[in-house]
């Protein structure tokens, strides 16, 4: 079979893993979203693709592939719905799922502009992107600090949700799940080590929850931010497309089934059919 990887970084741990085991049997291909051809100016030449890069040149590079037959995981229309913030909330939320309720502002400047803050918010970019803006921020004057350096950032508030510095880090490939504990970069300590978390000793319920966020979002290989609110359960503050999912042992064995699965599907998905569908409040996929 004939694989072929969008990313700009092909070394990535989790990309080269899987890449030594396919290519014992198999061709693997690098495609460069940022200097590829596009669209590309033949038919699709890889039986799957793999979209790691998540800029706005990959996801575009994807979907032209997909409208020529290409199976692509993740979607390109999963992948864009993860990189918006607003629209990820307003789709987890509509879904049912336990997500951060979130609001939006054109700029961190009209936002530090406003009537001030009630409590401690969490600032994100609108646009997940590598290296975007995450800050808690507990007072006007902090947030005026922090819209001084962006001030024309589109974000994103989420309600500060007390908890024990921790945040849970899951991530699924297909129906495997794996998990590890990460120190907030919100924390008074700041980020430090992520420590292995077995899915075996996740709360009841937390590995079903990661398992409907990829229902619900149309997603194969994605990661799933939770914190734990003890007594008022989990609560998800992002979702991520193809994240890292670095130091996870078996996750290239699994990306690499996954891929093979894909690839070898008698009838191949049309577009419409791979991407995220509506739900109704009571969780419910239309």
């Amino acid at each position: 079979m004939r694989i072929g990887l969008i990313s700009s970084d092909p070394d990535h741990p989790l990309l080269a893993a899987t890449t030594a085991l396919l290519a014992r049997e198999h061709t693997v291909g690098t495609l460069d979203p940022e200097t590829a051809e596009h669209p590309p100016a033949a038919e699709p030449t890889a039986d799957v693709y793999l979209l790691k890069a998540r800029t706005p040149r990959a996801i575009s590079l994807a979907r032209a592939l997909e409208r020529r037959g290409a199976r692509v995981v993740n979607s390109a229309a999963a992948t864009a719905l993860c990189q918006d913030r607003t629209a990820m909330a307003d789709h987890a939320l509509r879904a049912g799922l336990p997500f951060a309720a979130t609001r939006t502002y054109p700029t961190l400047a009209r936002l530090a502009a406003g009537p001030g803050l009630s409590g401690p918010v969490v600032v994100k970019s609108r646009h997940s992107r590598k290296h975007d803006l995450v800050a808690r921020v507990d007072t006007d004057v902090m947030l005026r600090e922090l819209a001084a350096g962006h001030p024309q950032e589109p974000v994103v508030t989420q309600e500060f949700a007390p908890n024990d510095g921790w945040d849970h880090k899951l991530w699924a490939i297909g129906d495997r799940v794996f998990s590890a504990l990460r120190r907030s970069e919100l924390s008074p300590e700041g980020r430090g080590p992520t420590r292995p978390l077995d899915p075996a000793g996740l709360p009841p319920g937390w590995a079903a929850l990661v398992h409907r966020v990829g229902e619900v979002f149309a997603l194969d290989v994605y990661g799933v931010d939770v914190i734990d609110r003890g007594t008022d359960g989990p609560l998800i503050v992002d979702i991520n497309a193809f994240p890292g999912i670095r130091a996870q042992p078996g996750a290239p064995q699994a990306l690499a089934a996954l891929t093979l699965a894909t690839a070898g599907a008698a009838t191949p998905v049309p577009p419409e059919r791979r991407a995220p569908r509506p739900a109704d409040a009571g969780g419910r996929r239309a």
